[in-house]
This record gives C-alpha cells, structure tokens and sequence, in this order.
C-alpha cells in the first residue's frame, strides 16, 4: 500500500492495483501548486464531508477518469445526480471493493456544499487492503468513537488531523492515537490556511515524547506499508 500526501486533506492511494483519491483540494492550494490533478490516477474518489476545501477538484478528477465517488449518502446522491458514478455509504457500514475493505466511521464536524447545500454527516474511513489496514479520520474532533476501531480493525497507520481551530489540535490527536491504538501517525490538514499553521518540530517532539511516530510528509512525498 502506497500512500501519497497531495496537500491539505488530500492523499492518493494505490492499494489492490487500484488508485484511491481522498478529499481532492489541489489546485486551489499554493502549498501544492506544483501538483498536476490531470497527471492523478483515479479509479475511487473516497469524500470525508462536503466543505469546499475537500471536494473542490472531485468534478475534474471524475470527468477524467470515470472514477467512482465514495461517500455518504447525502454527497454520492449529489454527484450521482450529475452523472457521475458512486457508491453511497452511511456510518457503520462497511463494503468489500475490488482493493479492500472500506468502514465508513464516525467523524464529529460539519458538513456541507459551498453553496449551503446539506452534505450529510461527515465521516472517517477505515481501510483494509493488501494485508494492511489505515485509519483516515477526516475532519473531526476527538470522540470517543475511535475506541470503537480497534475493537475490528488492528491498525497499520492512523491519518489524523492535527492543524487546530477546524479539527483537533496536536494534543487530541496523541489522545486519538491512544484510542485507536496506534503508534504510527500521518498528520494532515495542517499549514494551508493561517488557522491551522503548526510548528512541525514541535508536533513531531511531542508524539515523541509519547512514545509515538508522527510523520509530515512534504506535498508529493510518498510512504509505503
């Protein structure tokens, strides 16, 4: 399983022999401007809540593609409706893919489209593939729902927010790590805006200091499992 860190919310995901792009906001962000969404391989778009800096580049990438779009049922009835191909999922539920598992998890946020529409709740995603298995919370504040995970799924890489104001901050997301039982962090939604600037050393001494491994790739920067 390779995973890709394209800015913001945003990863790619070769898994099963199939490519998974998660939360596309590329081509709106400077951080990532030296990142081609046309040159992105897409078979899924999996969308952890509607707002415009998750889902700004879903239309391109799909139009191109013919990737399905994964997500609740509120957003894949949205893009269903446009013609577009997707697999509507709710909380709790999970469905066998031809890459893996996917378990569509609790997240506590808001959700909805730039333009006000409803977006449904948001959510996380558990992933199992390629005998690993990753944990991608989404936008969310630290809930004790994440106890649930590891009570199915022993996790390979937790993907947690850490940038503060919007989501949580560096400190709820070790908390997170202890509740899904997992030492083997990838921080993200963190730097693009001015409210969610961290200071890295800083973060990565602090998931040290806990016994942890927080990683912060450089946008374009890939790690394997």
């Amino acid at each position: 399983m390779k995973i890709t860190f394209y800015g913001h919310a945003c990863l790619g995901i070769k898994v099963g022999g199939k490519h998974l792009i998660i939360d596309p906001f590329i081509s709106a962000n400077s951080l990532a401007e030296h990142i081609d969404i046309n040159a992105l391989k897409a078979d899924y778009i999996l969308l952890t809540h509607a707002h415009g800096d998750h889902i700004l580049d879903v239309e391109a990438i799909a139009h191109r593609t013919g990737a399905i779009i994964v997500s609740n049922a509120e957003i894949a009835g949205h893009y269903g409706a446009k013609g577009f191909q997707v697999h509507p999922m709710n909380h709790g539920g999970s469905w066998n893919f031809d890459f893996g598992k996917v378990k569509f998890v609790n997240a506590v946020h808001s959700s909805s489209f730039p333009d006000g529409a409803y977006g449904g709740n948001p959510g996380g995603f558990v992933i199992e593939g390629e005998h690993k298995n990753i944990y991608i919370a989404g936008d969310t504040a630290l809930t004790m729902d994440m106890k649930l995970i590891p009570l199915r799924t022993k996790l390979d890489l937790a993907i947690l927010p850490i940038g503060d104001n919007f989501t949580m901050d560096v400190e709820d997301a070790i908390i997170a790590s202890d509740f899904v039982d997992c030492d083997k962090i990838l921080g993200y939604h963190y730097d693009t805006f001015g409210y969610i600037e961290i200071d890295h050393k800083q973060a990565i001494q602090k998931f040290f200091d806990k016994g942890k491994d927080l990683m912060l790739l450089e946008i374009g920067d890939s790690i394997e499992l």
